[in-house]
């Protein structure tokens, strides 16, 4: 159970981490193409947001804490933090590659979650890589 303990907690952080960068894209960008870039990243940060509440819950009940500070994402998380205001279209890169690798790392810990018999999280954990995938999907699809 530790294990999985530990890596539901790097999903976890991660998952905010692109919650928050989705939100600070959707704040932030500009250009000709501003009103359906701004509406598809909050379409975005919403859904994401959306589970993260559940998420930490998720934790909570397998026993541990769910991490809940800056240092503490910034520690955990796969999803690299951004502080600069970059062009639109990097913004979309940058999301739908962050994206992707929301999915792997989802299944990774899906796949110990069912290893260690906890089908519940491990279907929560389903969702969330449908969820991914969707938003990928539109990325790539915006980004051609």
């Amino acid at each position: 159970m530790e294990q999985l303990q530990k890596a539901a907690k790097v999903a976890f952080a991660s998952e905010f981490t692109f919650y928050l960068k989705a939100q600070f894209f959707h704040w932030n960008v500009e250009g000709i193409h501003f009103r359906e870039l701004h509406d598809l990243f909050g379409t975005i940060y919403e859904e994401v947001y959306g589970s993260i509440d559940d998420f930490a819950e998720k934790i909570r009940s397998m026993g541990a804490y769910a991490p809940g500070s800056n240092s503490r994402f910034n520690a955990l998380s796969y999803i690299s933090d951004e502080t600069e205001v970059i062009p639109a279209e990097q913004m979309i890169i940058e999301l739908l590659q962050d994206s992707d690798n929301m999915v792997v790392l989802l299944k990774r810990v899906y796949d110990i979650a069912e290893s260690e018999g906890e089908h519940g999280f491990s279907n929560f954990l389903a969702e969330r890589m449908d969820a991914h995938r969707k938003h990928s999907w539109q990325l790539r699809a915006t980004a051609k």
